[in-house]
């Protein structure tokens, strides 16, 4: 091991994951070193997104990743079922671990514990200091009293069935279940004929996950109840996996990055995310194939290309968080599924842009014209909380 190396990443999840193997890719000669904390990179996770969320380009290097994919996706509400033909994608972390350790060899370090980072060091726990002209910091979401954040929290479980299920496509959203304290519905990814993956999903604010109201045991009682209700009988539970994504309401993301103390930063961390459904892969892969396209990556450089690239990610949300504040803060919460289901009877175009964050001007007068599905009074006063100052979720 070199006693300095060209590119420290901390965290061996997925946004510093993708950054390495794009720079094993495109800059073969780079020393990168990549700290993981687990026993393995990547964590427990399944990763997906749409087929427009990628360029062509993108989806060259990224789709040897790729462990599922099909070509259309469903939804289900109490008053609309809609199968859109739109692609849909996993990742499965597993894989994305595999192809890690294969590509990277040595540079990846796992049960790698950090008691300290700076720009340009790394103080392990043991007391050895690692240098580098660059560390990203990319262990996940970094608490900032400058961000308003919801949450979406989820239980997956990966089933094997007693006999297939019968499932085409993907269901991306069943709103048809039982809604509670705020907007929930069930998501379920059809891996093989017998087999699928099945999530049950809650938009909560901060104060129902910190008093840890989305209690496991309901959420796997929930996923039984689904699957029994289906038809579906279940011979073994393949795996389990529990997540909590970020959903941003308002913010001051330049006191936000002011906190970063010049230190770069990459996926939640830098909040390079989807502000309404959390998804991080397309940010990721931007962000890899961003790092990948600089001349320079002293921590200077990469601080400050990331920081802008972060910015102008961020101006270009400004529509979706006032969607997210009135998901959130308009409306009855077991009532909030309406606005949702009301979205998914716009054209599938608009759809597509809307996962992928390239939405018009027309898109978003089309998204809010009409009859709203939250009280007029509501909608308004949650549109004019910009600031995280000002919003008080229910506790």
């Amino acid at each position: 091991m070199s006693a300095r190396h060209d590119l420290i990443l901390v965290g061996g999840g997925l946004a510093n994951g993708l950054i390495a193997l794009r720079l094993k890719q495109t800059r073969p000669e780079l020393d990168l070193l990549v700290l993981e904390q687990a026993a393995s990179p990547g964590g427990n996770h399944t990763w997906s997104f749409h087929d427009d969320d990628l360029s062509p380009a993108q989806w060259a290097w990224v789709e040897p990743l790729v462990g599922c994919r099909w070509p259309r996706h469903e939804v289900r509400f109490p008053q609309r079922r809609r199968m859109l033909p739109s692609g849909y994608a996993s990742i499965f972390s597993e894989d994305f671990a595999a192809l890690l350790r294969a590509s990277l060899g040595d540079a990846l370090r796992v049960k790698a514990r950090v008691a300290k980072l700076g720009p340009t060091q790394v103080r392990l726990s043991d007391g050895r200091t690692l240098h580098a002209g660059a560390v990203i910091d990319g262990r996940g979401v970094a608490p900032s009293a400058h961000l308003a954040l919801g949450y979406q929290a989820f239980l997956g479980r990966e089933l094997q069935l007693a006999r297939p299920h019968g499932l085409e496509a993907p269901i991306l959203m069943d709103a048809t279940v039982a809604q509670g304290d705020g907007y929930r519905f069930v998501y379920v990814l059809p891996f093989s004929a017998d087999t699928l993956l099945i999530e049950d999903t809650h938009y909560v604010d901060a104060g129902q996950v910190e008093q840890g109201r989305v209690e496991p045991r309901r959420l796997r009682d929930n996923i039984s109840a689904y699957a029994q209700a289906n038809g579906w009988t279940v011979d073994t539970v393949i795996r389990e996996e529990r997540g909590v994504l970020p959903i941003t309401l308002a913010g001051d993301i330049e006191a936000f990055w002011h906190e970063a103390q010049q230190q770069p930063r990459s996926g939640l961390r830098a909040g390079l995310f989807h502000p309404t459904t959390g998804y991080s892969l397309p940010h990721a892969v931007r962000l890899a194939d961003h790092i990948a396209g600089l001349d320079d990556l002293s921590a200077p450089a990469l601080f400050d290309a990331i920081h802008r690239l972060a910015l102008a990610e961020w101006r270009r949300q400004g529509y979706f968080r006032l969607l997210n504040r009135m998901l959130f803060l308009a409306g009855r919460p077991e009532r909030r599924w309406q606005v949702m289901q009301r979205f998914y009877g716009l054209p599938a175009p608009l759809i597509q842009r809307f996962y992928a964050g390239r939405l018009t001007a027309l898109d978003k007068l089309r998204i809010v014209s009409g009859k709203p599905p939250v009280p007029m009074g509501e909608a308004l006063r949650a549109a004019r909380l910009g600031s995280p100052h000002l919003i008080r979720t229910p506790q």
